[in-house]
């Protein structure tokens, strides 16, 4: 019986802990194919360090990298790509 109540504990403490990790990258394509899914025609996502971000300047949709960064959409923004992979995504009218 105390295996099995150690069992359960520790699955209830390690589980959510392994789901929590996802890439930025990943997590930023995956809100990406969403927003565009939605018919939202012009937007931008950014990874951004938690430390960096700014009320009022766009909406946090996500966390990733186990909760460093966050994805903040602004939307009717469009700004020029980023050099060297700035964390910027896009998407173009049609």
């Amino acid at each position: 019986m105390k295996r099995l109540i150690v069992l359960v504990a520790s699955l209830m403490v390690a589980v959510p802990v392994l789901a929590q990790v996802k890439p930025c990258e990943e997590l930023k394509s995956e809100i990406d194919a969403k927003i565009k899914a939605n018919g939202v025609a012009v937007f931008t996502l950014e990874v951004v360090p938690n430390a960096e971000v700014k009320e009022g300047e766009g909406k946090v949709v996500g966390s990733c990298d186990g909760s460093t960064h966050k994805i903040v959409y602004k939307r009717g923004v469009a700004e020029a790509p980023a050099a060297a992979g700035g964390g910027s995504s896009q998407a173009q009218p049609k």
